[in-house]
C-alpha cells in the first residue's frame, strides 16, 4: 500500500512539474513581455519574430543546474521551408570564444601552456610582431582570451561558400584572400580591455603549435565530446554528416548569399552548434564552480576564469552574478547566460541580424523564472525599425520621421544606442543605397557626436562613394578621439594612395 501511495505522488508530482513548464512555455509563447509592469501591450512571440525579422528561433532553458526546456520556432531555410528544431545548428559567432577558453585553459591545466607567459613563446609557425607600440610590454595567453592584449581587429565578416579562404597566418598578416587587416598591436598590453577577435585567432595558433592537431580535431575530442556537445563542430566548412541541420542565414529577412559565410577563424567565430549543446556547457560550468564536475577543468581553473573574464563577460548585479557572452555572425545573432548561484541560464540561438529579439528573450525567460536580482528594463521599441519603412521609400521622410518620435515618444523607443541607426546605415551601404547610408551616419554623428564608431562609419559609407575628402574628415575625427586606431590610421594611408593617382 505504501509502495502505491509513493508511486501515485511522484506520478502527481511529475505531472504537477509538466504543467508549471508548460504553463510557463504558453505565458512566454504568447505575451513575451509578461513580466514589464510599464505596459499593458501583449506581444507573442510569434508577433515579435515577425516583427525583428527572425526566421527562426531556439531556446533551451536551465533550472536547478538543469535543462527544463528546449524549443525551437520558425524555419531554419524558408525558400526550402525546412522547419526549425531542437537538432538544428545555428553559427555561434563570438560564442566560439567562450568554448575556445576552455580548450586553451585544460592546455594550461595540464603545464602545456604558462596563461602569464609570452606568447611568442608557444607561437611556432608564426610569431606576433612586436614594435613600439607595445612599449617592451609582452602580450600573455591571459591577455587574449581577457581582450586585454591591445589588439586590432574587432571581429571578421567570413567569406562566401566557394571563395578561397584564407590561412590562419594570412588572416593574422592581413594578407589576401584574407578580408580583414593585420592583427596588430594598438596601445601596450594590459592596459585596458579592447575586444579582438584577431587576439581570440592568436590563440587558435597557439593551440594548434602546442597540439600538433588541427583546431577542431583537438576540441572536438578535449571539449565538445567530454561536455555532451554532440552535434557540435568547429568545421569550417561544416563537415558534410552536419549540412541538413544547418540553420540559413539571413539579414533583415534577405537570405546570405550561399546560404552562410565560411569562418576560418574557429577560435573566435567558427563553432557550429545549438542551444541544448551550450546549455550543457553552462551547466558543466556551473557545476565545476561548485567543485561537483570537473569534465574540462577543475573548480579551481574554472573559478580563474570565470573572475578574470576569460573567454566570458561577468556582470554583478546587486551581488548576484551572471556569466555570459553574445555573438554575431553575418545573418546568426545569439546569447547566452548563467548564474553562478542557483544553477539559471537560458541559450538563444536565432538565424537573424537584430539582437533585439534575442534580449526580449532572455528578459521574457528571466522574469518566468525569477532569477535574483537580474535587471530587467522596460522594453523600448527599435527606433531604426521604426524610421525603416519610411526611409526606404524617402529617406528625408525617415528622418524627419526619426526627429519627430524623439520629440513627442522620447521614452517608447530607444534612442540611446548608437547602434540602431548606425546598423540602418550599413542596410543602406549593403544595397549600395550610399547617399541615404551617408544621411543615416550623419544622423548619428549629430546624435553621438564623441563616438569614435559614428565617424568610422561614415568615412566608411563616404570612401565608398569616392568623396575621399569627406572620409579623410572623419578619419582624422577618429584618430583625434581615439589616437591608436589602427583602423584609421589604414584607411588614411589608402586615401593618400588614391589621392596620388
Amino acid at each position: 500500500m505504501k509502495k502505491l501511495n509513493l508511486i501515485l505522488i511522484l506520478f502527481l508530482s511529475l505531472n504537477t512539474f509538466a504543467q508549471n513548464v508548460n504553463d510557463k512555455i504558453n505565458l512566454f509563447e504568447t505575451n513575451l513581455s509578461h513580466w514589464d509592469k510599464s505596459t499593458s501591450k501583449k506581444s507573442s512571440l510569434k508577433e515579435r519574430m515577425a516583427f525583428y525579422n527572425a526566421n527562426a528561433v531556439s531556446i533551451a532553458v536551465i533550472k536547478d543546474y538543469k535543462i527544463e526546456w528546449v524549443k525551437a520556432y520558425g524555419f531554419a531555410d524558408v525558400s526550402e521551408k525546412k522547419e526549425a528544431t531542437t537538432q538544428t545548428l545555428f553559427q555561434a559567432a563570438s560564442i566560439s570564444k567562450s568554448i575556445n577558453s576552455l580548450g586553451i585553459l585544460k592546455l594550461v591545466q595540464e603545464g602545456k601552456l604558462g596563461l602569464d607567459d609570452d606568447i611568442n613563446n608557444y607561437l611556432k609557425t608564426w610569431k606576433f610582431p612586436y614594435d613600439e607600440i607595445s612599449k617592451g610590454k609582452k602580450i600573455t595567453i591571459a591577455n587574449l582570451l581577457s581582450h586585454k592584449a591591445g589588439l586590432s581587429v574587432h571581429g571578421f565578416g567570413g567569406y562566401e561558400k566557394g571563395k578561397d579562404l584564407p590561412t590562419i597566418i594570412q588572416i593574422l598578416d592581413g594578407l589576401k584572400p584574407s578580408n580583414s587587416i593585420a592583427v596588430r598591436s594598438i596601445f601596450e598590453p594590459g592596459l585596458k580591455f579592447e575586444y579582438s577577435g584577431g587576439g581570440t585567432t592568436i590563440s587558435q595558433l597557439i593551440l594548434e603549435n602546442t597540439t600538433g592537431e588541427k583546431y577542431e580535431d583537438y576540441m572536438l575530442k578535449n571539449v565538445l565530446t567530454p561536455l555532451g556537445m554532440s552535434n557540435s563542430s568547429f568545421n569550417q566548412p561544416a563537415s558534410k554528416d552536419k549540412e541538413n541541420l544547418l540553420a540559413t542565414a539571413y539579414i533583415n529577412g534577405k537570405e546570405v548569399k550561399g546560404k552562410y559565410h565560411i569562418y576560418p577563424e574557429k577560435a573566435a567565430a567558427g563553432l557550429w552548434t545549438n542551444p541544448t549543446d551550450l546549455a550543457n556547457y553552462i551547466i558543466e560550468t556551473q557545476l565545476s564552480l561548485l567543485g561537483k564536475s570537473n569534465k574540462i577543468l577543475s573548480k579551481e581553473m574554472s573559478a580563474k576564469r570565470v573572475e578574470n573574464n576569460l573567454g566570458l563577460f561577468l556582470n554583478d548585479f546587486k551581488g548576484t552574478k551572471y556569466f555570459g557572452h553574445s555573438g554575431g555572425n553575418e545573418g546568426f545573432v545569439c546569447h547566452y547566460v548563467g548564474s553562478l548561484e542557483e544553477g539559471n541560464g537560458v541559450v538563444v540561438m536565432t538565424n537573424g541580424s537584430n539582437m533585439k529579439i534575442v534580449e526580449e528573450i532572455v528578459s521574457s525567460i528571466a522574469g518566468l523564472n525569477n532569477w535574483k536580482n537580474y535587471p530587467l528594463e522596460p522594453i523600448k521599441e527599435s527606433i531604426a525599425s521604426a524610421i525603416k519603412v519610411a526611409s526606404e521609400k524617402n529617406i528625408d521622410k525617415g528622418i524627419e520621421l526619426y526627429k519627430n518620435l524623439k520629440k513627442t515618444k522620447p521614452n517608447e523607443y530607444n534612442f540611446s544606442d548608437e547602434g540602431e541607426l548606425n546598423n540602418l546605415g550599413y542596410e543602406f551601404l549593403k544595397d549600395n543605397k550610399i547617399d541615404s547610408a551617408i544621411k543615416i551616419f550623419s544622423l548619428n554623428v549629430t546624435e553621438f557626436p564623441t563616438s569614435v564608431n559614428v565617424y568610422d562609419s561614415r568615412g566608411e559609407a563616404y570612401f565608398n562613394k569616392k568623396e575621399y575628402a569627406l572620409s579623410k574628415k572623419d578619419y582624422q575625427k577618429v584618430l583625434e578621439l581615439e589616437p591608436t586606431n589602427q583602423n584609421a590610421k589604414q584607411i588614411l594611408l589608402k586615401i593618400q594612395e588614391v589621392s596620388k593617382k
